[in-house]
């Protein structure tokens, strides 16, 4: 069929007009207020980061980001509620590595750790520090190692509760390490740090912010962090790996998901935000202050995260003998 010069005209008019009106659709994201779930109390390194990334999708955007904190069942209400949201990009979730430490933890979870969400971006690392009661006669982690194993089954280790990445990175320092010692959880690490510091425990892993205080008080020995690098806020301190036990290396982390189903083009669009605001020096000079270290990527490589922590943790857990609930 042919058009006359008239219909052409017409024809293509038309066709830019579509041509722009999905262009603005695409471009009207966001268009109404995005919250962030935080699923964990106020204060935490997932909350700190939230509230960080907020303001700058705020200062871009110019759409108010609200953070609602929803805590409870190891994180898993939170993420529940997102799971269920719909799939448009409003409303996300900010998670911590308890994410995909809780399929080794329990049977049933009320969504799909990775079937359910749509990653957005890997938000930080918090690095752990392995700190010891200071009458523990050891000066460094090959000591402690010593210790433990010339006092198996005397000598207990505290976490911030079961399943959550202090007491995993325990389980996997005691099956690397090849030690014997019990589990004390504890409900939230300073809850914890009391009967570490009267001796009551022997150590524990905690993030490097929470146990900053008792270590530059005199009150407990750091012996090591456990990240590939040592951290900023105690630089003298060496790695796990550099104090002898090669290829250990954990921390907690925190990221950005959607629920399944969200566009790509808006996954896009979050994920370039976020990692500006993750590059951003006075983002990343608050969250060193709190002895978090920014992290950003693609939506690719945090799902590679999560899968590859899953792996990992599901093989500990098994080491550990530990039954999921």
């Amino acid at each position: 069929m042919s058009y006359s010069t008239p219909w052409r005209g017409l024809l293509a008019a038309a066709g830019a007009l579509a041509l722009a009106a999905g262009a603005q659709a695409q471009q009207a994201f966001p268009s109404k207020p995005i919250t962030i779930v935080v699923p964990a109390s106020p204060g935490g390194a997932i909350d700190i980061a939230a509230r960080l990334i907020g303001a700058r999708f705020t200062a871009a955007w110019g759409q108010p980001v609200n953070i609602e904190n929803k805590g409870g069942a190891a994180g898993m209400l939170g993420s529940d509620f997102v799971a269920k949201a719909a799939p448009d990009g409003y409303t996300l979730a900010l998670v911590a590595s308890s994410h995909a430490i809780n399929p080794s933890m329990y049977k049933k979870l009320p969504f799909d750790t990775v079937k359910s969400f749509e990653p957005v971006v890997q938000t930080h690392v918090v690095p752990l520090m392995l700190v010891v009661n200071k009458d523990i006669p050891a000066r460094n982690v090959g000591e402690l190692v010593g210790y433990l194993k010339s006092h198996t089954g005397q000598a207990s280790y505290a976490s911030s509760g079961n399943g959550g990445a202090p007491h995993m990175s325990a389980e996997l320092f005691k099956s690397m390490a090849g030690v014997d010692v019990a589990h004390v959880p504890y409900k939230g690490s300073t809850a914890a740090h009391p009967d570490l510091i009267a001796g009551r425990t022997a150590f524990m892993f905690d993030t490097v912010a929470a146990v900053a205080p008792q270590v530059k008080g005199d009150k407990l020995r750091a012996l090591a962090v456990t990240t590939p690098k040592r951290s900023a806020l105690f630089p003298e301190l060496p790695t796990m790996a550099e104090a002898g036990l090669k290829g250990y290396e954990t921390s907690t982390w925190g990221g950005l998901l959607a629920p399944a189903g969200t566009p790509k083009d808006v996954i896009t669009r979050l994920n370039a935000e976020a990692n500006k605001a993750l590059a951003a020096p006075d983002v990343r000079d608050k969250l060193a202050a709190a002895g978090i270290e920014p992290a950003g990527g693609t939506p690719q490589q945090f799902k590679d995260l999560i899968q590859s922590e899953m792996a990992r943790w599901s093989q500990v857990a098994k080491t550990a003998g530990i039954q999921a609930e």
